[in-house]
């Protein structure tokens, strides 16, 4: 292992912001990853796991402890028959995968295209967008379990989804590592399309539906004029994607027509109407932070932005929705480093 100090952590981020690390380790394999948290407990540090950084924040004073960023590869074809059972190593690229399972004609990913991060991440985030969550493909999650230090599978139901959450993000949060997720996906199926967004778009282009490569394009297309794909050449997207999670809430604000869509226990509101009605509009500018030119769920730093100047855009955004609707919005990215 080949632990290194004080390493800055906003170039492993998708907004590029973060303070340092204090102690710093890349884990190639699973021997690794425990051998790394045995070095944590003898040195009473705090451990942090780092994977695409894709949906984080970290504070501008960094972690005190050890950031253990997980470089485990590898896809396994598990069975092939009217599925394919396929396991993926925590750190494999999510888009490339989808991409993989796209070009090899399974269905059930293709909607989650264009977003980053890892494979290892989605679970525990319960990733979803266009009409589609992983919790749909995933069979069984595979993970290290930090107290015990032993290695756990667990079924889908086990895993405990539900909107943007898990038991890995919820539940049980920091207990577990995850180490490899393995989906089943329809051999040769159609694509899954429930946006209504996505739908126009593809009728609009005459896709079929059995033509995942054409839908896997098609979600990018919408994705990348949100500003929602990573590109260096659009500083739209050096942002943590979608910062607020749609709230879920019994019914409308009475008298206030808004777009809203059914779920359980009540209804879907749009983060995005709430917050450009409340008065931020695309563009919005806090010092060197602000919200994307092209959606205003997305948080991105201008150049030389802050996690202090994002906390605070992030409470008066809060504060107006509330003022305005009387609706409470919660950030989906993890932040790291913070005060409790």
């Amino acid at each position: 292992m080949q632990l290194e100090e004080n390493v800055p952590l906003a170039p492993f981020t998708t907004i590029g912001i973060g303070g340092p690390a204090r102690f710093f380790l890349r884990a190639s394999s699973v021997d690794d990853v425990t051998g790394a948290l045995e070095w944590a407990r003898a040195n009473e540090q705090r451990v942090f796991v780092l994977g695409g950084g894709s949906n984080l924040l970290i504070s501008d004073d960094g972690f005190d402890g050890l950031v253990l960023q997980l470089d485990l590869r590898g896809i396994t074809i598990e069975s092939e028959d009217e599925h394919a059972l396929v396991k993926v190593a925590a750190a494999e690229p999510w888009d490339a995968f989808v991409a993989k399972a796209v070009d090899s004609g399974w269905a059930g990913i293709e909607c989650l295209s264009g977003i980053p991060g890892s494979t290892g991440a989605t679970p525990i985030q319960n990733v979803g967008a266009y009409g589609q969550e992983v919790s749909e493909t995933i069979v069984r999650v595979e993970a290290l379990d930090r107290t015990t230090g032993l290695v756990t599978w667990f079924t889908n139901a086990e895993c405990l989804f539900g909107y943007r959450s898990s038991r890995f993000k919820n539940q049980e949060r920091d207990r577990y590592i995850v180490l490899s997720v393995t989906f089943r996906l329809r051999r040769g199926g159609a694509a899954t399309v429930r946006y209504p967004e996505l739908q126009r778009f593809i009728d609009e282009r005459g896709i079929a539906l059995d033509d995942l490569r054409g839908v896997r394009e098609a979600v990018i297309a919408i994705r990348r004029r949100k500003g929602m794909v990573l590109d260096p050449a659009d500083p739209d997207t050096r942002s943590d994607g979608s910062f607020f999670m749609n709230p879920i809430v019994p019914a409308p604000p009475h008298g206030i027509d808004m777009p809203h869509f059914p779920a359980p226990n009540g209804v879907k509101l749009s983060a995005a109407w709430l917050i450009e009605h409340a008065g931020f509009p695309k563009g919005f500018v806090h010092g060197n932070v602000g919200l994307s030119t092209k959606h205003t769920l997305a948080i991105i730093n201008r150049g030389g932005g802050t996690a202090r100047e994002v906390t605070e855009l992030v409470a008066v955004i809060q504060r107006g929705v509330r003022d305005k609707f009387g609706v409470e919005i919660l950030p989906e990215p993890i932040f790291i480093g913070f005060a409790a």
